[in-house]
């Protein structure tokens, strides 16, 4: 099995990156091969809305030249896409968000190109808020549940920490055993 985790934090060794050690840990106990990427060090321009994407069958069409190629070739080649992101002000930052609008070229839904490139899939987040989990990132699952369910990705749920005490927050005894328990519940070995 294969995960691809985008690493959606403008701080690279950030709240986020520290949570997701150990699920990336256990991923890996379990025999899981991670593509781990980090998208602030990564060149991705916005969604330009032209369409052309929509237009080809079979692979991803956008004709922007950057990263996000490689980013899709790795979850096309992936088994499970984890987004691992900050909540900031309800939602993901920037850096992830152009990743899911850029999203759009992996279903083909609205011109002459028929199919989805991902179909399948499981799709999970990771996520640090300073708000409760419900206030705080629930909005963002919101908005990922709708992308699985037109996507047609299985959903595999939310593991999330609240910032209590900056990184100490996502250190605890806890926030690891939670994200060791999540990688297991997404490969089907829930103890």
């Amino acid at each position: 099995m294969k995960f691809c985790i985008l690493m959606g934090s403008p701080r690279l060794n950030g709240n986020t990156a520290e949570l997701v050690k150990p699920f990336i840990e256990e991923l890996e106990m379990n025999g899981v091969e991670v593509i781990y990427i980090t998208l602030a060090d990564k060149n991705i321009s916005f969604c330009r809305g032209c369409y052309t994407c929509q237009n080809v069958t079979g692979e991803y069409g956008c004709p922007q030249d950057d990263d996000m190629k490689d980013i899709v070739r790795s979850i096309v080649q992936s088994d499970c896409l984890v987004l691992a992101a900050p909540i900031y002000t309800w939602y993901c930052p920037a850096e992830m968000k152009a990743v899911l609008d850029r999203f759009y070229g992996m279903n083909k839904f609205y011109g002459s190109g028929k199919g989805s490139l991902w179909e399948g899939k499981k799709c999970a987040i990771i996520a640090t808020h300073g708000y409760d989990v419900e206030y705080g990132a629930k909005p963002f699952e919101t908005g990922i549940r709708r992308l699985c369910e037109h996507s047609n990705l299985n959903y595999a749920g939310m593991y999330s920490v609240k910032d209590e005490d900056d990184k100490a927050s996502f250190q605890t005894l806890e926030a690891i055993r939670g994200a060791r328990k999540f990688a297991l519940k997404i490969l089907g070995k829930e103890l």
